[in-house]
């Protein structure tokens, strides 16, 4: 996993995505409604799949990043 700080480059695009494209809420559940589809094909066709050695750790990133932009599994 790579960890570190964004480049104030980094931080100025994100705070403009997500002042101008879609806030931090929808773009968290379009991550989680996307994961489930891609999920469902993975099952579907998962022996077949290139490069199944990553899907884990890429849907791990992304429902980080999910959960980052709005907590919901860590919600009590």
């Amino acid at each position: 996993m790579i960890t570190g700080s964004l480049s104030k480059e980094t931080e100025t695009r994100l705070i403009d995505f997500f002042t101008n494209s879609i806030n931090p809420k929808d773009m968290a559940k379009t991550i989680r409604q996307i994961n489930h589809i891609l999920s469902l094909q993975v099952m579907k066709d998962f022996e077949t799949m290139p490069g199944k050695n990553n899907i884990e750790y890429n849907f791990y990133c992304m429902n980080r990043l999910a959960e980052a932009l709005d907590p919901y599994l860590d919600a009590e």
